[in-house]
C-alpha cells in the first residue's frame, strides 16, 4: 500500500522572510572598567587626611588642653553672644532695606532705579572696614543731627555723639553694606520668576499686592535662598571686621585673651570652632527653609 503525504503547508511571506534561527553564542565575559587613576587620587587624597588629623592629635603646639579651657569661657561665650546679635541685627536691617531697593530698581519709574543703582554701586564699591570707620567717626563730620523743614528751620535735634556708639556704628555700617548686595539677590530671584505668571494672575483680576505675596515671592525664594544664606553667613564670619573699633565680639576677645596669656595657636582654634559651628547651624536652617519652598517644584 503506498504512503502518501499532505502537501507541504504554505508559508507566508513574513515567514519566508526571516533567516533561519541562529544557535546561541557563546557566553560573553564581562569585564568592569578599570579606574586606576582614581583609585590613587582616592589613596593619596586618604593618606594626606590622616596624615593632618594625625598631626593634629599628636603634636603638643596645637595645645588642646588650652582650647578645651578657653572653648566655653565666660567672656568667650559672651563675646560670641555679641558676635550673634551683630549678625541678626545687619542680616534684618539690610534684607529689609534691600527687598526695598530690589523694587526700587524693578520700578519703572527712572528716577527710582537710578537711586537704587546708585546705592547699589556705592556701598559695593567701598570696602566694609572704611564704611564701619565713617560711620564710627559720624560725630567728627557733623556735630548733630536735625529734624524740621527741610533747607530750613530745626524743631529738635540730636548730639551724633551719644546717638551711634560702637555698637551702633557696627550695626548700621553691616546693614547698609549687606543691604546692597540683598538688594541684587532679591532682584535677580524675581526675575528668575516667569513672566506669564504674573500675565496670568493678572487676568485673573488678583490684585498686585497679591500677586507679589502670593505668586512672585514663593517662586522666587527658591532663587533667593541660596544666595541670601552665602550672604548671612558671610557677614556673621565679617563681623570679625568690626574689631577694629574695639568692640568685644568673638575675634576681638581671642585677641585680646591671647594677647595676654601668649597661647595664639589654641585661642585662634577657640575661634574657628565658634565660627565652624554657627555656621554649620546656619546651613542646616537653610536647608529645611529650602526645602519648605521648594514644595511643588521637586517630586
Amino acid at each position: 500500500m503506498p504512503l502518501t503525504t499532505d502537501p507541504p503547508a504554505e508559508r507566508t511571506a513574513p515567514e519566508r522572510a526571516a533567516p533561519a534561527p541562529a544557535e546561541d553564542p557563546a557566553p560573553l565575559k564581562v569585564v568592569p572598567v578599570r579606574h586606576p587613576w582614581r583609585w590613587a587620587a582616592v589613596a593619596v587624597t586618604a593618606v594626606l587626611i590622616a596624615q593632618f588629623v594625625h598631626g593634629l592629635v599628636t603634636n603638643p603646639a596645637w595645645e588642646w588642653e588650652v582650647f578645651a579651657q578657653f572653648f566655653t569661657a565666660e567672656t568667650v561665650l559672651r563675646a560670641v553672644w555679641v558676635t550673634l546679635q551683630l549678625t541678626v541685627y545687619g542680616t534684618a536691617l539690610g534684607f529689609v532695606l534691600g527687598v526695598a531697593l530690589a523694587f526700587m530698581r524693578l520700578s519703572a519709574s527712572p528716577f527710582l532705579r537710578w537711586v537704587a543703582f546708585g546705592y547699589v554701586w556705592a556701598f559695593r564699591s567701598i570696602p566694609l572696614i572704611v564704611q564701619l570707620l565713617f560711620w564710627f567717626n559720624l560725630a567728627y563730620l557733623y556735630k548733630r543731627l536735625d529734624f524740621g523743614i527741610p533747607f530750613g528751620p530745626g524743631f529738635f535735634h540730636f548730639d551724633t555723639m551719644g546717638l551711634v556708639g560702637a555698637m551702633g556704628a557696627a550695626v548700621l555700617g553691616l546693614a547698609l553694606h549687606q543691604a546692597a548686595y540683598a538688594a541684587e539677590i532679591v532682584r535677580g530671584g524675581v526675575l528668575a520668576v516667569d513672566a506669564g505668571q504674573l500675565e496670568a494672575a493678572a487676568a485673573l483680576g488678583l490684585p498686585r499686592l497679591r500677586q507679589l505675596r502670593r505668586i512672585v515671592l514663593p517662586q522666587a525664594m527658591r532663587s533667593i535662598l541660596p544666595n541670601a544664606t552665602n550672604e548671612v553667613i558671610s557677614l556673621f564670619k565679617g563681623t570679625s571686621i568690626v574689631s577694629v573699633m574695639a568692640i568685644g565680639e568673638l575675634f576681638y576677645q581671642v585677641q585680646v585673651i591671647y594677647g595676654r596669656n601668649g597661647r595664639v595657636v589654641p585661642l585662634l582654634m577657640v575661634a574657628t570652632a565658634w565660627y565652624v559651628l554657627l555656621t554649620t547651624v546656619l546651613s542646616v536652617l537653610q536647608h529645611y527653609v529650602e526645602r519648605h519652598f521648594s514644595k511643588g517644584a521637586t517630586r
